[in-house]
């Protein structure tokens, strides 16, 4: 039982209501492979530790990135490169993070922009930042496209997503907030070895290039998007 949240393109529910994207076709593949069914489940993202140490879903799946969060669950990751980027308005003045000053952005609740926009630990932010915690992820975009905060700040590829489902035009700032692996976590607690299981095969599927594969069907370039050693370089 993997829990997640709606974030297209790596989860959604498509036109018969049935969960898909980028990380159901991955995770789906990957626990065959181990022998299992997966199913997902739409979680209270707030929630979401506390229901895996409940035992009430066996990990968190759903673009979730691993920085900072290392210590807190068992990985299996990272299998995928994603960029936290800022997005404004096409016709907007700012180009740089210190052109946010006295401006206000949303951001998700319990995400890691979040963190990092309230922490103060990133100097390239000015502090005079006004942050919005959303705990609805789509609802950012939609206050970014009617003009209530002067910017976003989320995972690339979703805001890729929103545009192009949406015919929005944003504008993504050049220098990305963070680049991060996405990863999928186990309890601490938890003594199954999934996550070491896990591991193998999505390292499988990256040679016999069924990540490539999957990633195709959703994303231009997808190979790029697998370039996990280039984290932190």
């Amino acid at each position: 039982t993997i829990g997640s949240d709606t974030y297209p393109p790596f989860v959604y529910l498509d036109n018969n209501g049935d969960p898909t994207g980028i990380d159901v076709e991955i995770a789906v593949e990957a626990f065959r492979r181990m022998g299992y069914q997966a199913v997902f489940t739409t979680i209270d993202w707030e929630q979401k530790r506390a229901l895996l140490d409940s035992g009430e879903i066996d990990c968190i799946w759903g673009c979730f990135s691993m920085d900072g969060r290392e210590q807190d669950y068992q990985w299996a990751g990272p299998y995928m490169v994603s960029r936290q980027v800022i997005a404004v308005n096409a016709a907007s003045d700012i180009y740089a993070m210190s052109d946010l000053n006295g401006k206000t952005i949303a951001v998700q609740s319990t995400g890691k922009p979040e963190e990092i926009f309230l922490s103060g630990s990133d100097p390239r932010i000015p502090q005079a930042v006004d942050v919005f915690s959303i705990e609805d992820r789509s609802v950012q975009y939609a206050m970014l496209a009617c003009g209530y905060v002067d910017a976003i700040a989320a995972h690339e590829t979703a805001i890729l997503q929103y545009m192009k489902d949406n015919s929005v035009e944003f504008r993504i700032l050049e220098e990305p907030l963070l680049v991060t692996g996405l990863g999928i976590a186990f309890a601490k607690n938890d003594s199954r070895g999934l996550d070491s299981q896990l591991n193998a095969v999505l390292a499988q599927m990256r040679t016999d290039g069924t990540l490539e594969q999957i990633l195709g069907k959703y994303l231009e370039h997808p190979s790029q998007y697998l370039e996990v050693d280039t984290i932190g370089a």
